[in-house]
């Protein structure tokens, strides 16, 4: 086991490789890009590497340290048993008094958004005070090994009012110990914390090398194999935990949204089909949102490069011609701007079926008999 196995971003790899041996590690770094790229994963090694018994630049994965830290690979079972420790119905006060760590190593913590309950979670799990406060002290110890390594997952939760607390330890940081959050977006994090981290910005994996680590890490069919690494466009891990069928359901359902935006002959059946993208208790609206940017960049590329061979929804290709000749870049921009705003007000406990419905309808297209031209 070594980085020599991670695939993908390779120059973020090196980098941190060429901190470890030159022994100089930054006490924070910001991972950010698309959900399932590897971020967690590469914390989680650099983590390794930083307190192997054998290697300064490279884990072994077998020494004891090492193998402590891998235990971090499946969080699930930590969550759960975090969770169990505190009770089923733990109040507020009982969330923040025991926060939700995950340590397997005393040298190693990985925190993650507490869903509070196992049985009953809440909708959006968060970065709470209690586990940044627990961070804050815990950060100035000295460590066992050589380096005291925190992962927060999911920075982009934690409020900013919340975040104040973790500004203190950016400005003031240990010698021994380095803090490493992950977010999708680094714009989603308080321009005073992302100034405090050196940046790695992750990109999608090659459409093959998602279905080499699915050939590996799963028992796919060669057909599913392919589908899955397309429609997870370069996440691994969106790759192994999609269902085919519902993703193409999902894909199909959002395209007709914006079919029937398009047109707007009658707006029953087109709230009929945001409610039902909306109101969806199986699929989070953060994941309907990347449906929708993933067929207006096939739209987009669609009507500039109309034989463009490569498409993040293959399926959907002939769908998807006959949209594009329909729109033009101001309508795809402006559905862009649409989606954008509302995924800005989600964080408001905005209707979302409600707000779905607003980006609808501000795409209809005039009607032919006003005299509007439709030109691309």
């Amino acid at each position: 086991m070594s980085f020599s196995e991670f695939l993908g971003n390779p120059r973020i790899v090196a980098a941190l490789r060429g901190m470890l041996a030159g022994e100089r590690v930054p006490h924070a770094m910001l991972f950010t890009g698309p959900r399932g790229v590897g971020k967690f994963t590469l914390a989680r090694m650099f983590a390794q590497a930083a307190n192997c018994e054998r290697f300064r630049d490279d884990f072994c994965g077998e020494c004891d340290t090492c193998r402590r830290i891998g235990l971090l690979a499946d969080t699930r079972p930590l969550i759960a048993q975090g969770l169990a420790q505190r009770g089923e119905r733990p109040d507020a006060a009982t969330v923040e008094r025991i926060p939700l760590l995950l340590e397997t190593h005393p040298d190693v913590w990985a925190v993650v958004p507490d869903p509070v309950r196992s049985k009953d979670p809440v909708a959006r799990p968060a970065l709470r005070v209690g586990q940044l406060r627990a961070v804050q002290r815990a950060a100035y110890f000295k460590p066992q090994g050589r380096r005291r390594i925190f992962i927060l997952d999911g920075a982009e939760t934690m409020r900013w009012d919340f975040a104040n607390i973790f500004l203190k330890i950016l400005e003031e940081p240990p010698e021994s110990a380095t803090l490493i959050l992950i977010a999708p977006n680094p714009f989603q994090l308080l321009p005073t914390i992302r100034s405090r981290c050196l940046q790695f910005s992750f990109t999608p994996l090659a459409t093959a090398d998602v279905e080499e680590i699915l050939r590996a890490r799963t028992e796919m069919e060669p057909a599913e194999r392919k589908l899955a690494a397309q429609l997870s466009e370069g996440s691994p891990g969106a790759a192994m935990d999609l269902d085919l069928e519902a993703a193409v359901k999902l894909r199909r359902d959002a395209l007709t949204v914006l079919e029937r935006s398009v047109e707007l002959r009658g707006v029953s059946a087109l709230f009929a089909s945001t409610s039902a993208l909306a109101k969806s208790q199986e699929i989070a609206f953060e994941n309907v949102l990347e449906v929708f940017y993933s067929l207006l960049t096939d739209v987009l590329d669609l009507s500039c490069i109309p034989s463009r061979k490569v498409l993040r929804n293959p399926g959907l290709r002939k769908e998807l011609e006959t949209l594009s000749k329909k729109v033009d870049v101001i309508w795809v921009s402006k559905a862009v701007n649409g989606f954008d705003a509302l995924h800005a007000r989600l964080r408001r406990n905005i209707n979302r079926s409600l707000g779905l419905d607003a980006v609808a309808i501000s795409l209809a297209r005039p009607a032919p008999n006003t005299g509007s031209s439709n030109l691309r």
